[in-house]
């Protein structure tokens, strides 16, 4: 069984920084695709960001590219966030979630993913 921990998450002033972070264990991470998803207030869980199991292909959302940079750590199992120039929208439960089958490639629908961790709350405030 795989279990994915978020960390990072708070409150922030609009415009400010914050990194989180996802430890896996129960299996290394490094042939694994890893993806942080959100999930504001009365909307659904939407894909952020996405990274290959390598770390040598990352993909964005468009409302978060350039500010956000997602990054793995594959000896230490772990996978991060960093964003940057953070709007009150971007205020949401912020979900790292791991691929089933070693290798495969990023995708954005929720249902690709089949393990997830339990959230961490980012609040951005204006």
């Amino acid at each position: 069984q795989v279990q994915l921990v978020e960390s990072g998450g708070g409150l922030v002033q609009a415009g400010g920084s914050l990194r989180l972070s996802c430890a896996a264990s129960g299996r290394t991470a490094r042939s694994y695709a890893m993806a942080w998803f959100r999930q504001a207030p009365g909307k659904e869980r939407e894909f952020v960001s996405g990274i290959s199991w390598a770390g040598s292909s990352t993909y964005y959302a468009d409302p978060v590219k350039g500010r956000f940079t997602i990054s793995r750590d594959n000896a230490k199992n772990m996978a991060y966030l960093q964003m940057n120039s953070l709007k009150s929208e971007d205020t949401a439960v912020y979900y790292c979630a791991s691929k089933a089958h070693p290798f495969a490639a990023v995708t954005g629908p929720n249902e690709d993913y089949k393990y997830w961790g339990q959230g961490t709350q980012v609040t951005v405030s204006s």
